[in-house]
């Protein structure tokens, strides 16, 4: 009789082998996380420089879901975690669209390529060489802009380092690396802002001239007198 109460056993220890072994092996769940935005106060009116955002570049080491961080040592790790509600790529760009509405006080900006019947006064092309943090390493951006005026001329161009620090949460780290975004945003508004306002302004056409008239020569007062060319030996010559 107890054979079979030792099977039993034995086979609940089996199972709950199994279901622990499974529960070790399973993936942990994944957290999604966006950019913070901020709560720019965006101008309502039509009105302000008119500003193309783009194109914009970031590292090939962002173009992932996962969220990457840097170790102590300096290597990159992939995090099964947290991971990007959508393309990191376009949250930056819409967070520094905002940004640059509220800063520049102008509802006139697109973001490249999208830019059917827009003007700019002002490109900007933008870089995104870092962006990231570890549980023990600071935030760290670094970009490069320049600055077109409205006929392609290079205005200005900066190469940026920012840095903060952090309390080492995944949350806290995405939040300052924002504040980092937010920052790039206010020191490119400033470098638009000191742009000179004729750098700014589109070039004015040239009116077409209209083509004058042909003028006929005026009359002479007195005929012209024809010349007869000799006749072959002709000795004489006549004028009338």
């Amino acid at each position: 009789m107890g054979f079979p109460r030792l099977s039993a056993f034995l086979s609940t220890v089996s199972l709950a082998g199994l279901l622990a072994l499974s529960g070790c092996v399973a993936s942990p769940p994944a957290h999604f996380y966006q950019l913070q935005q901020g709560n720019p106060v965006l101008p309502e009116d039509n009105r302000g420089v008119a500003v193309l955002l783009g194109p914009l570049q970031v590292a090939d080491y962002l173009k992932r879901e996962s969220v990457v961080q840097r170790q102590l040592d300096g290597n990159l790790s992939v995090s099964r975690e947290a991971r990007w509600a959508g393309s990191l790529e376009d949250d930056i760009a819409r967070l520094l669209l905002r940004q640059l509405a509220a800063r520049l006080d102008s509802s006139r900006l697109a973001l490249y390529p999208d830019r059917i019947g827009f003007k700019p006064e002002v490109q900007v092309l933008l870089n995104i060489d870092r962006l990231d943090s570890g549980p023990q390493q600071a935030a760290v951006l670094e970009a490069q802009w320049r600055l077109l005026d409205a006929q392609g001329q290079m205005r200005g161009s900066r190469v940026v380092r920012l840095e903060r620090p952090h309390t080492g949460s995944m949350v806290n780290q995405l939040r300052v690396q924002s504040e980092l975004l937010q920052e790039l945003a206010g020191l490119i508004a400033e470098a638009v802002k000191a742009m000179p306002a004729s750098a700014a302004a589109p070039a004015a056409t040239p009116a077409r001239q209209r083509p004058q008239p042909r003028r006929s020569a005026p009359p002479s007062a007195e005929p012209r007198i024809p010349v007869v060319s000799p006749a072959a030996g002709a000795g004489e010559v006549y004028r009338f």
